[in-house]
């Protein structure tokens, strides 16, 4: 398994990413969707990492800077052909320590409220992860579930 920044720019990348938008408007009203684009994936304070098996795109997963010390997880996704394989657990602690590197105190995320989302806040919350409030720009949602974790940094040993 082969973790790696993504710019962006491969057809793999683009269509795993299409899947997932459109995954999300049909399990999520449209003014519960909160997935980003490709154009929005793009912006500097956005990290994109896909995941790659034997050649193949896997999954993908994003860091987005939202505020001094505090980062959001975005456009979790594993390819369908790799559910199960562990893609989503390996990129989100990959994601964890280059939060930790950042030195953010805080990483938070939204999912979806709705059962095709349960593996997906299950897995969130054997990393660490609590239910919070709405964070950011985010506002109560009914289709929506927020969770956060302060990340614990770690200083030499003197």
């Amino acid at each position: 398994m082969e973790i790696r920044i993504d710019d962006l720019s491969g057809k793999e990348i683009q269509d795993l990413l299409h899947q997932h938008l459109a995954s999300m408007y049909d399990i999520s009203p449209p003014e519960s969707v909160h997935a980003l684009d490709i154009t929005a994936l793009q912006h500097p304070n956005v990290t994109v990492w896909s995941v790659w098996i034997d050649g193949e795109i896997a999954g993908c997963g994003a860091l987005k800077q939202i505020g001094p010390g505090h980062g959001e997880i975005k456009s979790m996704r594993t390819s369908e052909n790799f559910l199960r394989r562990g893609v989503a657990a390996n990129l989100l602690a990959h994601i964890l320590q280059e939060a930790r590197r950042r030195k953010y105190s805080r990483l938070s995320l939204e999912t979806g409220a709705e059962p095709e989302f349960e593996a997906a806040r299950k897995l969130y919350q054997r990393f660490g992860f609590d239910a919070c409030s709405p964070f950011g720009d985010y506002v109560e949602d009914p289709n929506s579930v927020f969770y956060s974790r302060a990340l614990q940094l770690f200083s030499p040993a003197l």
